[in-house]
């Protein structure tokens, strides 16, 4: 009888920042909640078969646009190609995985029998002898594109399952309502990384899908990097050791949350992603997991009290999918307090994490806002924005944003904000930082 070594799950652990000294009367208490993984490799028992290496089993959608626009220029059909095989070339044996060709219909390519193939030296050969038969021709529409992923990903009994998007045009060919209702569909079934290649793509359809499907957003403006990151892409996924992990927020009676926000390694609002786990507890999907550290920030709204009195605001643990269905990791839980007191020194002093991400996600908004108006022509409000921007990007030391930033303004002073809107910014600059903007650096404990 064949011996197997028993299997882990990645080890959690939860630390949490804060000031927990309110003023007499104080109601906000606000947190930064750090979620560490490290270690693990495969699931628990009983989760379905595991790839060649003993890693957990998963599966991998590639849905590539061949709409008519990606033969202008015809090099972007090429190296959508090439992309497409550099993935394929690095997928682990044994994960199943499908290509998909996403017009105003989705089209399989490779397996093509309803199903996926199981990655092995022969099939990442015919996978990528298929891709030939890619070519340009048709409309967008996105949504049949995930839905097609869905079905095929669903087909196996795998425990991860990722889906990778490429798109180089605007969803012209379904409705928003259309895409919506296919990214509710999906959400939760699998997780998205998506891909924008060129200018002519609208930003908030890219961010919006990974947004959805919990994965990453960004801009390939030269075809040419295609490749590049594709196997970057392909290389995280292949990474990953856990799936559908949640965030849960325990709080007593009488609180209630305002907010559950990602602020690191990007800001992603929560808040209204939370399903119910029982009295007065809610989870939050934060989707799949490898050896990393990601940051929140919880913001919770308590009865007042008097002074010297202490109590729990909230308790945070994390749930982890097991053999016998999801449960909680008791070793990973941080608890959030709040203490009145009458040290004014004490309840005024902002925790440095809070402050630090509380400037990451105003950064990211103040950009989003100032580049919209800087479209619509209000030059003097957009010219505050971005000022503003330039302002917090300087302060938390966030260098790559603060490049971008440079390439939309002119700076004059980094620490007041003075800045003035260049009269010609290329779109790919524009877009990079708008498609960027969400990316936020680690506070230093």
């Amino acid at each position: 009888m064949a011996n197997f070594a028993k299997p882990s799950v990645p080890r959690f652990s939860v630390d949490v920042y804060q000031n927990e000294y309110l003023p007499e009367g104080g109601r906000e208490v606000n947190a930064i909640v750090t979620v560490t993984a490290t270690g693990g490799g495969t699931l628990g028992a009983g989760l379905g078969p595991g790839t060649a290496d003993g890693r957990p089993s998963a599966a991998v959608a590639i849905m590539v646009d061949c709409s008519g626009s990606m033969d202008y220029p015809p090099a972007k059909m090429r190296n959508a190609r090439d992309a497409t095989a550099a993935a394929i070339d690095t997928l682990r044996d044994g994960t199943r995985f499908a290509v998909i060709a996403g017009t105003h219909v989705a089209t399989e390519v490779y397996p093509g029998d309803g199903g996926l193939a199981v990655a092995s030296p022969t099939t990442r050969h015919r996978a990528k002898q298929a891709l030939r038969r890619l070519a340009a021709g048709g409309g967008t529409a996105i949504g049949t594109w995930l839905r097609l992923a869905d079905r095929l990903l669903s087909s196996a009994d795998v425990t991860l399952r990722h889906g990778i998007l490429l798109t180089d045009g605007r969803n012209e060919h379904e409705t928003p309502e259309d895409l919506r209702a296919a990214l509710d569909a999906c959400a939760g079934r699998f997780t998205c990384d998506a891909r924008g290649v060129g200018t002519d793509w609208e930003v908030k359809e890219v961010t919006g899908i990974a947004s959805a499907l919990l994965g990453t957003a960004d801009i390939v403006a030269d075809p040419a990097g295609l490749a590049a990151d594709f196997t970057r892409m392909m290389e995280t996924a292949m990474d990953k050791e856990v799936a559908d992990v949640a965030l849960r927020v325990w709080t007593p009676v009488g609180t209630a949350i305002r907010y559950v926000k990602q602020v690191a390694p990007a800001v992603e609002d929560l808040t209204a992603r939370r399903t119910e786990a029982g009295p007065r507890a809610g989870d939050y999907p934060t989707g799949s997991w490898g050896d990393e550290s990601r940051d929140y920030h919880l913001c919770v709204e308590v009865p007042p009290a008097g002074l010297g009195r202490e109590m729990l605001a909230a308790r945070v643990s994390l749930v982890i999918p097991q053999a016998e269905g999801p449960a909680q990791n008791p070793g990973a839980q941080g608890l959030v307090r709040a203490v009145w007191t009458d040290d004014m020194a004490a309840s005024t002093a902002i925790s440095p994490q809070v402050a630090h991400y509380t400037g990451q996600a105003e950064l990211a908004h103040v950009i989003r806002q100032g580049l919209d108006l800087r479209k619509v022509g209000d030059f003097d409000g957009a010219t505050a924005k971005l000022g503003r921007a330039v302002q917090l990007a300087s302060a938390s030391g966030n260098a790559d944003t603060a490049k971008l930033l440079s390439k939309v303004v002119d700076v004059v002073d980094a620490a007041t904000g003075t800045v003035r809107l260049k009269t010609r910014v290329a779109e790919a600059d524009e877009m990079t930082l708008e498609t960027r903007s969400t990316k936020t650096v680690r506070v230093k404990k």
